[in-house]
């Protein structure tokens, strides 16, 4: 069955516009990834990458805080299990942000939502997930964000891997990179007291685990403690003003 020159133009015109919007949306997370992608892929050569292994991390990877982290133990000399079950433990927050992103999502097409899922980090969780709740923001649209973020981190990262052999270790701070993203993360969810005593708890719980508990999962179980603490005091709050 062949479309019609109005249906072809009114589809034209909804790729046209999707594009736009996603990659407006996108760009304030690619001008984030741009000096990031290219710290890692600095640090990544040093550990003794190359840009091609580099560049297969970051599109079979595709998560800033994994690679990071991967990089830092395969330069310590730490096991394939090891780095793999960390990077597991450290991307279990992907579950609550897709299951979050899901609930505008319903009867979409199997096929893009896979490759949306692949697309979803922090960064474009955030900007989806306000796009979805305040304007009119589809799967099309989600997916060029997504994919966006993704085409500038892989270009970066294997950048910074050839750039690396230039670039004397611990230059620039680029070690610190990781550290100044999530902090600058963390700020923009400051909204309120609850938020603030929440991440104030999870500092202290994560710094006290830290001396007891070896490896990095005292991450996931101070924020999992965090959260539940905030929650608490959030429903607490809200039963107080309704009396």
């Amino acid at each position: 069955m062949k479309l019609g020159p109005h249906i072809k133009e009114l589809f034209r015109r909804e790729r046209k516009t999707a594009l736009s919007k996603g990659v407006a949306a996108a760009w304030p997370i690619c001008l984030g990834y741009a000096p990031i992608g290219l710290a890692f892929g600095v640090l990544a050569q040093k550990a003794g990458l190359t840009p091609l292994e580099i560049g297969l991390m970051s599109v079979i990877v595709f998560a800033g805080s994994s690679q990071f982290i991967a990089v830092s133990m395969l330069a310590a000399g730490a096991s394939a299990v090891s780095i793999v079950a960390t990077a597991f433990i450290v991307n279990l927050r992907h579950f609550l942000m897709s299951s979050a992103l899901a609930v505008y999502l319903k009867n979409s097409d199997r096929k893009k939502l896979t490759f949306f899922s692949y697309g979803v980090t922090d960064e474009s969780f955030a900007v989806n997930l306000t796009r979805f709740r305040e304007s009119d923001w589809d799967l099309n649209s989600a997916l060029v964000t997504n994919f966006s973020a993704n085409i500038t981190w892989l270009i970066t990262t294997v950048l910074g891997g050839f750039s690396g052999q230039f670039i004397p270790a611990h230059a620039f701070g680029i070690d610190y990179a990781l550290v100044a993203m999530f902090i600058c993360l963390l700020v923009f969810q400051l909204k309120g007291s609850i938020y603030v005593i929440s991440a104030m708890i999870a500092g202290i719980f994560a710094v006290f685990l830290s001396i007891l508990i070896p490896g990095n999962s005292y991450v996931v179980i101070a924020s999992m403690a965090a959260a539940a603490i905030g929650v608490a005091l959030k429903k607490k709050a809200g039963s107080g003003e309704g009396r």
